[in-house]
């Protein structure tokens, strides 16, 4: 086992493979600027899709490419409230005959605040 170990090797410090005969792909540089006018390239792979923003890396701002990429708008849903769940489960009918069910029970004592109906059966014991 002691003749297979490879003596001095780091982690993740050193390839032992050879590179001869390796093709590596087609790269090309993209330039991007940020607006503290910071301009730098990425190096990526001809067939990679571009972005058109890239985080700058002196600053951390938004870079914008210079190759005129434009990014992409996203369309933005609009915002649906509490409310408008509800109505794509009921109908403001239903709601209306469970608002009026749940407040008959409410005044009638049967649902509620838990000291309220434990001092209405003192009451009615004492």
């Amino acid at each position: 086992m002691a003749e297979r170990t490879l003596r001095g090797a780091r982690l993740g410090g050193q390839s032992f493979e050879d590179e001869r005969g390796i093709e590596f792909a087609a790269r090309q540089q993209v330039g991007y600027r940020c607006p503290q006018a910071h301009e730098f390239e990425i190096t990526m792979s001809v067939e990679a899709d571009i972005p058109a923003v890239w985080e700058c890396p002196r600053c951390g701002a938004e870079g914008l490419s210079t190759a005129g990429i434009q990014k992409e708008e996203k369309a933005e849903k609009p915002v649906r409230t509490h409310w408008d769940m509800l109505l794509e489960r009921r109908s403001e009918k239903e709601l209306e005959d469970i608002l009026k069910e749940r407040l008959d029970l409410l005044r009638g004592g049967q649902i509620g605040p838990a000291h309220l109906h434990r001092s209405k059966k003192r009451r009615a014991t004492a």
